[in-house]
């Protein structure tokens, strides 16, 4: 059998083995996997390398709408070429449906910014914020038939947020259509009244953000998120948990038989509340919600990676610049903490902080981080085993990774639309040097070598009823 590609001397990693092979590739695939292929067009020596599936962030947003006068730092092109620089061959970002607007006028309007603009592969969560009786009922069956099977909603963040009728409504049509939903837990209520209270003290820094949205905000929207998942008896995906208290609420819903996936984010891991009390308004920074907490509530991230309460570890990456009036210091932000723009960029730091705090100081293995950064997420979303493995038949989505490789972040390796990123001079061990995306390679040792290659994704449902291993506190990747 002749092959368009071999990699040759590799240790191939997926998330339940590891092995020694050489890894053969046709018209995009993985059509074998033996030792000594060499009948190839191309042929790259991986000797000391470890062969990695592609990883795949499941948390994303790109080039989306973020109120008045205010721009997101990344398009589809800058935010899926750092994707790509950071190892990732696929992306999920939202397609946010604004209020009054139809689904399917959203869908047209995203696949019109992403589609020919991609470094990597694509698809799109549908973020649900205007839950009428004709999306609930026509639009959204259809389009799950369509294979757009996950959808998201907001509890916070008003203009976003659904009401707890609202949120029932939504969760019993992904009952009934298959579609499995994204829940962003934190009190909306609780937060606006937080604020009113530090308005009328002038508490209006940078670092007040984080004390108007506690770790009590976020429990308290968790538990009543699992609780209309009981009710409803519905899947659901905890995203982004920054805590032990939310976490817990996790676990004790499995413990209930729920099935029920969670998901944190490196801001967990590696950044505290403290971050957003830098001198001037530099911890504008690191505005994001849920914020970054303290020390125990990393410590307790971690323990959720090791012990599997956590199936995703995904970056939430939702850039904007700082020095720009159009991003973090805008006019009102400047003034006020709740005009900073939320989020924080993090689409090319995911993989490399994980890898180097998780797998380089014995936390976690190369399987299980194979698992919660692309297999878990491939079979969550329902692209497995297209995506998320390396196995005969699987897209060739495919990352080299030097374990021996040190870089220092900087913002100008990133190739990220932000101006900087919160993780500038964190010294990290382990490197993806060569990215495959369906067996052409895209990047080489950080540099794009053929960009907008990237496809759009139609996604099978979600297979999370079948995973047994979400409901017995055990990783996805059983």
């Amino acid at each position: 059998m002749r092959f368009d590609t071999v990699i040759r001397n590799g240790t191939v990693v997926t998330a339940s083995d590891t092995f020694v092979s050489d890894v053969g590739i046709r018209d995009g695939r993985i059509v074998a996997l033996a030792a000594e292929l060499t009948d190839a067009d191309e042929v790259i020596d991986a000797a000391g390398l470890f062969v990695l599936p592609g990883g795949i962030d499941s948390h994303v947003h790109l080039d989306q709408p973020s109120g008045e006068g205010i721009v997101m730092a990344d398009d589809f092109d800058s935010g899926t070429r750092s994707a790509a620089i950071g190892g990732n061959s696929t992306v999920l970002a939202f397609c946010m449906q604004e209020k009054g607007q139809s689904l399917r006028e959203a869908l047209k309007v995203y696949h019109a910014k992403a589609d020919g603009n991609c470094h990597v592969d694509v698809s799109f969560h549908l973020v649900i914020t205007d839950p009428t009786a004709e999306v609930l009922g026509q639009e959204l069956p259809a389009l799950v038939e369509d294979g757009y099977t996950s959808l998201k909603v907001f509890m916070t963040y008003e203009g976003l947020r659904l009401r707890d009728d609202e949120i029932l409504a939504t969760l019993d049509t992904a009952r009934r259509t298959g579609a499995l939903v994204m829940v962003h837990c934190e009190n909306e209520d609780a937060i606006r009244y937080l604020i009113g209270r530090h308005e009328e003290e002038e508490k209006l820094a940078p670092k007040y953000h984080a004390t108007t949205r506690p770790v009590a905000a976020e429990r308290e929207a968790t538990h009543r998120a699992l609780s209309f998942a009981e009710i409803v008896d519905v899947p659901m995906v905890i995203v982004h948990v920054s805590n032990r208290e939310a976490m817990e609420e996790i676990r004790r819903a499995r413990q209930r038989g729920q099935k029920i996936a969670g998901e944190t984010c490196p801001q967990y891991l590696m950044l505290t509340a403290d971050d957003l009390d830098l001198g001037g308004l530099d911890g504008a920074k690191y505005v994001c919600s849920p914020p970054p907490r303290d020390k125990a509530s990393q410590d307790a991230c971690w323990e959720g990676i090791e012990q599997g309460v956590f199936d995703l570890f995904s970056s939430d990456h939702c850039p904007f610049r700082f020095d720009d009036p159009e991003g973090k210091l805008n006019d009102k932000g400047k003034r006020h903490f709740r005009w900073i723009p939320n989020g924080i960029p993090g689409v090319a730091t995911r993989l490399p902080i994980l890898f180097s705090e998780g797998v380089m100081k014995g936390r976690i293995d190369l399987n299980h981080f194979v698992a919660i950064t692309s297999t878990n997420h491939a079979k969550l979303y329902g692209m497995y085993p297209q995506k998320g493995t390396i196995a005969i038949g699987s897209d060739a989505d495919i990352a080299l990774w030097d374990p021996a490789e040190r870089v220092t972040l900087t913002n100008e390796i990133l190739q990220h639309g932000a101006d900087y990123t919160p993780y500038e001079g964190l010294n990290v061990q382990g490197w993806p040097v060569r990215l495959l995306v369906r067996g052409k390679t895209v990047v080489e040792y950080r540099s794009i070598l053929h960009g907008g290659r990237g496809q759009y994704q139609s996604r099978k449902r979600s297979n999370i009823i079948a995973a047994s291993a979400l409901i017995a506190d055990e990783p996805f990747d059983a």
